[in-house]
């Protein structure tokens, strides 16, 4: 997820998120996410796995011995790191989703469909097409990918 992640419509919102000075005079810059952290239910690694690098084709990332230790799963493709972490008394949250910008918004439905996962379609944002899905923990899902210009 680099600087200009923003899309399409959001021009002018790097700026507005930059610098600062506040008390003290130093400048600081957001500059893109490093990771996003979904919750999963403990023992549900295995699934995960399946989901993500079996379904998705991400890579399953290493983590440090002592984060190991606690369970869940990292997983990453191109710029996108997420991260599963295990939470006891999970309970999926009904709207909170990463958004996933993809090509081949079309292919991976299909591949989703095939492997039992269903998508909802939602053209409602301008400039895009997208859909939901959820991973098998519950965890809501959106891919969307930018609208050839006619």
């Amino acid at each position: 997820m680099t600087g200009g992640a923003g899309g399409a419509g959001r021009a002018g919102r790097d700026s507005e998120a930059s610098g600062g000075g506040g008390t003290g005079g130093s400048a600081f810059e957001i500059e893109a996410f490093d990771h996003v952290l979904l919750a999963a239910p403990p023992g549900s690694e295995a699934a995960l796995r399946a989901f993500y690098v079996g379904v998705l084709g991400m890579t399953e990332d290493p983590k440090p011995p002592a984060l190991a230790a606690r369970g869940g799963c990292w997983f990453s493709a191109g710029s996108v790191v997420l991260h599963l972490g295990i939470e006891e008394g999970y309970r999926p949250p009904p709207k909170a989703h990463p958004g996933i910008r993809v090509t081949g918004l079309d292919t991976l439905a299909a591949r989703l469909t095939a492997a039992g996962t269903p998508v909802r379609r939602d053209d409602a944002l301008p400039g895009h097409h997208r859909f939901h899905t959820h991973d098998p923990v519950g965890n809501r899902l959106e891919f969307l990918e930018a609208a050839m210009a006619s």
